[in-house]
């Protein structure tokens, strides 16, 4: 999920156990959650302490191989990871409460550095799709 501001900045977020990888908001559903959306709320929530009122599913799925190194994660019999996209368009920059556990730092960045700045080719895209979304509305 892609937080962007409304004047043109992305959220990102330094990852603990990998502090050369910087992302938006992820997650995996729960065993209990049958929900793409439900669980973007929630992982907002934890991640962030934002509320996910405004949070918009993009009805966009992109699938590919789970790595190695997040294989643990996963069912053995799991080998293809599917992700959904949503966006929180926020009319400016606000502060977050980060969840100490999974990330160090976090930054506001215009598209351009956002899409270099971001480590995965798949927020990649999502933060290229939303560059010309919303950037001048109140």
């Amino acid at each position: 999920m892609v937080v962007a501001t409304r004047t043109g900045r992305v959220l990102l977020m330094q990852r603990r156990d990998d502090p050369g990888f910087w992302q938006s908001v992820t997650g995996s559903l729960r065993w209990d959650e049958h929900s793409p959306m439900d669980a973007a709320a929630r992982e907002l929530r934890e991640e962030t302490g934002l509320s996910a009122d405004g949070l918009a599913d993009l009805h966009w799925v992109q699938r590919f191989p789970i790595l190695p190194v997040w294989r643990s994660r996963y069912a053995p019999e799991v080998q293809e990871n599917v992700e959904h996209a949503f966006a929180l368009w926020l009319p400016a920059e606000r502060s977050v409460t980060l969840n100490p556990d999974e990330h160090l730092a976090f930054g506001w960045f215009g598209f351009g550095q956002a899409l270099t700045k971001a480590s995965s080719w798949s927020n990649r895209r999502v933060i290229e799709r939303l560059a010309t979304g919303p950037t001048t509305e109140g």
